[in-house]
């Protein structure tokens, strides 16, 4: 079974941040998971606010722990509020729903990690994820 690779997080996290630098981004944090939660790989740019790796893993583990990326979860914490502040406290907090939160799947649909991204607007957070795993030639789910 192919897992997440160090050398493949590192790829997610550069290919990201080109994408952030061509697209002129604020200055971002990333970080990447694999599949069983484990942390492979965080950056934050210089110029990034306190918080933002923070905020990146709430995005990241979000998704992972629910098995949706944060687009899906964002829908979810507007439609039922209830249930997602449930799952924030199931998950010891980490978990913030709102798109910047992608899911990484190889070819078969099988869940290999996740990739947060927070710095920018929520949208171009996940422009950056997802062109980080594209890049890594995996498949991102952002729970569009």
């Amino acid at each position: 079974m192919p897992e997440l690779t160090l050398q493949t997080a590192q790829t997610i996290v550069s290919a990201a941040l080109k994408t952030a630098r061509e697209k002129s981004f604020k200055a971002l944090a990333i970080v990447v998971y694999d599949e069983r939660g484990a942390l492979k790989a965080l950056a934050s740019e210089d110029g990034t606010s306190l918080k933002r790796a923070e905020i990146a893993m709430g995005k990241a583990y979000g998704a992972l722990s629910l098995g949706v990326g944060s687009r899906a979860l964002h829908k979810m914490a507007t439609d039922r509020p209830y249930f997602v502040a449930a799952a924030t406290h199931a998950v010891g907090g980490q978990l913030v729903p709102v798109p910047g939160g992608v899911l990484i799947k190889d070819a078969k649909g099988r869940i290999l990690g996740s990739v947060g991204v927070s710095g920018d607007t929520s949208d171009n957070d996940e422009i950056a994820a997802a062109a980080g795993i594209e890049a890594a030639g995996l498949v991102f789910d952002a729970g569009a």
